[in-house]
C-alpha cells in the first residue's frame, strides 16, 4: 500500500490558508487514490523531538564514528524514530505557510531532526553529500499573506520555496510539484487566486 504523508507547518487550524489548500488536494487525492494511505503530520502535536546539545552530539559521534554515551544513546532512538515515521511514505505533502520570510520555526526543527548521517543523507569527503531518500514524490503548498513574486523588496523575500525545494532535492527527492497562494494585496480581492490554487490542488492530486 502506498502511503502519503500530510505534514503541516501551520499552526493554524481552520484559519490556515496551506491547511484549506491541503485538504482540497487530499479530497481530490482520495478520490483518485482510493486504495492509498494518508498520514497526518501536525509537527505542533508535541510529538517532534527536540534536537539541542545531546542531539547534536550524537550526530558528530556518528560522524566521528565514536560510541554514545547514555544520554546520546536514548536521544538518538527518539531521532530514529522520527525519521522511520517520515521514511515510512513513499509520497509527501508539506502544507508551508510563510513565517518571516522563511518556513516556520516547526518544520526547520523537524528538517533538523530528520537530517542525520546514514538516513537522510550520505557524505563522501571527495564528492559530497548524496541524497538518501529514493523513489519519493513531494508536493509543496506555499501560502504567504504579503510576499508575492514581482512586489518588490517592501513586500518581503522569498526564503521559503528555495530553501525547502533545496533541502528536497539535497535529501534525493527530485520529484517536486509546488502548489503557490499568495494573493494580490492591491486588488484585496483573493478569491480569484484562491480558486486558481484550488484548481492546480485538484489537478496535481490527481495524477501525484
Amino acid at each position: 500500500m502506498t502511503t502519503l504523508l500530510h505534514i503541516s507547518a501551520s499552526p493554524r487550524g481552520t484559519g490556515s490558508e496551506s491547511l484549506a489548500l491541503a485538504e482540497v488536494f487530499l479530497d481530490a487525492y482520495r478520490d483518485s487514490h482510493p486504495h492509498d494511505r494518508v498520514v497526518h503530520w501536525d509537527l505542533w502535536d508535541g510529538t517532534l523531538p527536540p534536537f539541542g546539545p545531546t542531539e547534536a552530539g550524537a550526530k558528530m559521534a556518528v560522524f566521528g564514528g565514536d560510541e554514545f554515551d547514555d544520554a546520546q544513546a536514548t536521544a538518538w532512538e527518539t531521532v530514529e524514530a522520527a525519521f522511520q515515521r517520515f521514511d515510512s511514505a513513499e509520497k509527501y505533502l508539506f502544507s508551508v505557510p510563510m513565517w518571516n520570510h522563511h518556513v516556520p520555526y516547526i518544520l526547520k526543527q523537524f528538517i533538523d531532526v530528520v537530517s542525520q548521517p546514514g538516513m537522510a543523507f550520505s557524505f563522501d569527503p571527495e564528492h559530497g553529500y548524496t541524497g538518501l531518500l529514493r523513489n519519493k514524490k513531494a508536493t509543496v503548498v506555499y501560502t504567504s499573506g504579503v510576499y508575492g513574486s514581482g512586489r518588490g523588496p517592501g513586500f518581503g523575500s522569498d526564503y521559503q520555496a528555495p530553501y525547502l525545494d533545496t533541502w528536497l532535492r539535497w535529501a534525493g527527492i527530485d520529484d517536486i510539484s509546488a502548489i503557490e497562494f499568495r494573493p494580490d494585496l492591491v486588488t484585496a480581492e483573493p478569491e480569484a487566486d484562491r480558486r486558481a490554487a484550488q484548481a492546480r490542488a485538484r489537478e496535481l492530486a490527481k495524477v501525484f
